[in-house]
């Protein structure tokens, strides 16, 4: 239905309310009048009610950001490193011993304030920002201290992240990780910048892209042991985390010179052609940087160039992860469109400055039609933005039909998990069970697994292809075409498990 000037504004909205009401199942009902609930008497309430809903996937989640700093701390003891109190930081052990101001990690479990100050530094715990320094600052500067540590826990982190995952009804994550790149950065340093980007590109896969692809592989290879092992997979003792299905989306460092993102880059392109578990390629680092601001337009037509290279390798962007007075107001006018148009990225993370690009309705009105998703943190952008309520431009996003999912960012840094990204959403969003359980949707759909989509056109949610049609949606014995298709398909597969999981979750809802 479309509401026009004719109706008045209230008239327009019941009778739309109304009509999204007639298409709903009982058990869509029942889960939305619960959840109507909870939220009534509150956001604790609407977090025991979110905690059990069927999210489906994580698609905007950094393996280092997500990792709590309690795990950091226990690690930093395991490997006998040295701790530098004032710096609030973790600091190299070369000699054996910690001399200089430096001390043994074992102290911090001797030394309850000590664990609380790294707590506090590792994350945005009891933050408030002051003068000279914003929740931005704060963020960002957590990764250095907390870096360095040996990456033989990375599996570790991996299951840490998909435990807490699974527990809250997830089912898919794509995780942005960042597997080493120095032997092409330091190539990419020697060459030099080159505008032949085709020529560089050559040089580069010669002389050390594709035997740092081989390094990566097994690195992946050993990450995925390591996580598979603490979780007992395969095995009677199997962990609720062996059910999580994992990818790797490739993250590159966009705040140094162009030789070295370009390499990168590059390395990124070529993994993900080598290794279907790596999904795609991602940009990260401070967008306000410096090298991210003046670098943009560059980084923007090298993806482009090797995106035609490519074409297979999936693209998503943090574009747009800026606020009025964190750039001048240029700034805020060309990162999403750009994203998008140049780059050809088919998923924003962030892309909380929208309304201030230029001509921000025909930019919307274009996302929605390529059918463009945006990641939304909302904890993230309030904790380094500010950005919150009716500040946030998710309702505008929702009102030009932009897909859009939640997501975490960075969870073990902002204390948070994808249960309190839903909570959020409700509580200070006033989004519905079924808006909810439609981003839940979204974020399979607009996914990187392979395979041909469940759904019989784009946001048909609840109208499947005519070969899953004759059958309760996540039925647990599809009829025999229905699948033949989902062995076909990756990401159909995931689609009807979501539905699994919404038919046994309304089924029990109160």
């Amino acid at each position: 239905m479309r509401c026009t000037r004719v109706l008045a504004a209230l008239a327009c909205l019941a009778i739309t309310a109304a009509a999204q009401t007639a298409t709903q199942t009982p058990g869509e009902l029942k889960a939305g009048r619960a959840l109507a609930a909870a939220v009534k008497q509150g956001p604790l309430s609407a977090h025991v009610f979110l905690a059990k809903m069927p999210k489906g996937s994580d698609l905007h989640v950094h393996l280092s950001g997500a990792v709590y700093a309690e795990t950091f701390i226990k690690d930093a003891v395991e490997d006998h490193i040295c701790i530098d109190p004032k710096a609030k930081a973790f600091a190299k052990n070369p000699t054996g011993t910690c001399a200089d101001g430096l001390v043994a990690a074992e102290t911090v479990l001797k030394d309850q304030t000590l664990y609380d100050t790294l707590v506090n530094a590792f994350s945005m715990r009891s933050f408030v920002p002051y003068a000279g320094y914003s929740g931005h600052d704060q963020f960002f500067a957590t990764f250095g201290r907390f870096g360095g540590l040996d990456r033989k826990h990375v599996g570790e982190w991996l299951d840490e992240v998909a435990s807490r995952a699974a527990s809250q009804n997830e089912q898919y994550l794509e995780i942005m990780h960042t597997p080493d790149f120095s032997a092409s950065a330091a190539l990419g340093h020697k060459l030099g910048w080159s505008d032949d980007l085709e020529d560089l590109r050559q040089k580069l896969l010669d002389g050390a892209v594709r035997d740092n692809v081989k390094r990566d592989i097994v690195e992946i290879d050993g990450i995925e042991a390591r996580r598979n092992e603490i979780e007992h997979c395969g095995t009677p003792s199997a962990t609720p985390a062996c059910g999580m299905t994992v990818r790797f989306i490739f993250q590159v460092l966009r705040a140094f010179p162009p030789q070295q993102v370009y390499a990168q880059t590059l390395l990124g392109f070529e993994l993900a052609s080598a290794d279907p578990r790596v999904v795609g390629i991602n940009f990260v680092q401070p967008e306000d940087s410096y090298m991210s601001m003046s670098e943009y337009d560059r980084q923007m037509k090298f993806l482009q160039f090797l995106k035609t290279k490519y074409p297979k390798v999936h693209l998503s962007l943090h574009a747009g992860e800026l606020a009025p007075g964190i750039v001048p107001p240029d700034g805020l006018k060309f990162h999403i469109r750009e994203a998008v148009e140049v780059a050809g990225a088919e998923r924003i993370g962030h892309g909380v400055d929208v309304m201030y690009e230029t001509d921000p309705h025909a930019l919307l009105k274009e996302m929605a039609a390529k059918h463009v998703m945006v990641e939304i943190n909302l904890t993230s952008n309030d904790g380094i933005l500010g950005i919150t309520g009716n500040h946030h431009p998710l309702a505008n996003y929702r009102a030009a039909k932009v897909p859009v999912s939640l997501s975490t960012d960075d969870e073990g840094v902002s204390r948070s998990d994808l249960t309190t990204e839903y909570t959020r959403a409700a509580m200070e969003q006033s989004l519905t069970y079924m808006d909810l359980k439609n981003m839940a949707r979204t974020g399979i759909e607009h996914g990187f697994l392979p395979g041909d989509t469940l759904w019989s056109g784009p946001d048909a949610w609840g109208k499947p292809i005519a070969a899953c049609a004759a059958q309760p949606l996540g039925a647990d014995k599809p009829t025999a075409k229905c699948a033949e298709f989902l062995k076909s398909s990756e990401k159909a597969t995931q689609q009807w498990e979501l539905e699994r999981r919404f038919r046994i979750f309304e089924a029990g809802v109160q």
